[in-house]
């Protein structure tokens, strides 16, 4: 069955999208279920299935609870989607990818009053009994059509849904959350130290390096590439020859052969000569020390999205 291209929304706290649907292996049937038993799928990979995940090319990047995508066409359980908040090369509407159609549900026309994006690393949703509905990670993105001390009342694809207002923050639209300085994403990717690395991650649960500058930065009021290699041609050029004049929260890239390979890692620059990242499969969120990393000799360029 094909359908016309239309928006639908991620129906589960998070959604990986695959490169296609025979990306999956039946060791991650946890991963595509509705609900999404994500921990339980991630602890039980091994190190070499998770790297698999990259080695592969089985998976693309992830989705969030309530984020629109567009559904090029259904192929039985399946749905080839363009994840519209995640800008890429590779589509100039969003990033492209597989996802099962029981993680997606039809989008409805709304009469919000603006957004609220989740501000804490993961936050309870309360149905409207304020009894407990799901846990949302964050900057899970939702429309709010009302307050009431202590909540949020905001649409989700369960319905209506409460959300504590300490987790959240609100804005009248997506793009008119406030540019906050760069150093709060470096202080918001602090949060996240000891995380272990996933390829295609986007969530609490995990962070490809790229994943983790694009989610900072969001927090922060910039919607960013979704890719390293994009993130690298977009922002404000910083010179690579003068450290002096790197800021704390300026993204460096790096690439294979002393800088002159494509574009293959990012992380943000700490200060005092270090970077703030998430490496690589079975490794974690870390502050490095450049000086003398097999990172120093593979600095291919620097660019400015904060002041």
């Amino acid at each position: 069955m094909t359908t016309k291209a239309n928006e639908w929304v991620c129906s589960v706290k998070v959604a990986t999208v695959w490169t296609e649907p025979t990306s999956m292996r039946e060791l991650d049937a946890p991963g595509v279920a509705n609900p999404v038993l994500l921990a339980e799928w991630l602890e039980a990979l091994t190190y070499n299935e998770r790297l698999a995940l990259c080695n592969e090319n089985r998976v693309q990047t992830q989705l969030l609870y309530g984020e629109p995508v567009l559904v090029e066409e259904i192929e039985g359980e399946w749905a080839k989607i363009i994840a519209v908040w995640q800008p890429s090369k590779k589509d100039s509407r969003g990033y492209p990818g597989w996802v099962p159609l029981a993680q997606l549900k039809k989008s409805e026309q709304l009469n919000s009053i603006g957004v609220v994006r989740v501000s804490s690393i993961k936050a309870q949703l309360w149905d409207m009994k304020e009894k407990p509905l799901l846990i949302v990670p964050f900057n899970t993105t939702l429309p709010v059509f009302s307050e009431e001390a202590p909540y949020f009342k905001v649409q989700t694809p369960h319905g209506d849904a409460l959300l504590l207002k300490k987790d959240a923050d609100y804005a009248v639209s997506t793009e008119q959350y406030p540019k906050l300085l760069a150093e709060e994403a470096v202080a918001l990717g602090e949060l996240y130290l000891d995380l272990p690395y996933l390829w295609g991650g986007m969530s609490p649960y995990g962070y490809d390096c790229s994943g983790f500058s694009y989610n900072m930065l969001k927090a922060c009021g910039y919607l960013i590439p979704r890719d390293a290699s994009d993130q690298a041609r977009s922002g404000e050029e910083v010179s690579i020859g003068d450290p002096s004049s790197w800021k704390k929260g300026d993204l460096l890239f790096f690439a294979n052969d002393e800088g002159t390979g494509p574009v293959r890692h990012v992380g943000f620059y700490y200060g005092n000569g270090q970077l703030l990242h998430s490496p690589s499969t079975g490794k974690t969120v870390e502050i490095l020390m450049l000086e003398g990393s097999k990172l120093e000799k593979e600095i291919c360029a620097v660019r400015r999205y904060a002041v």
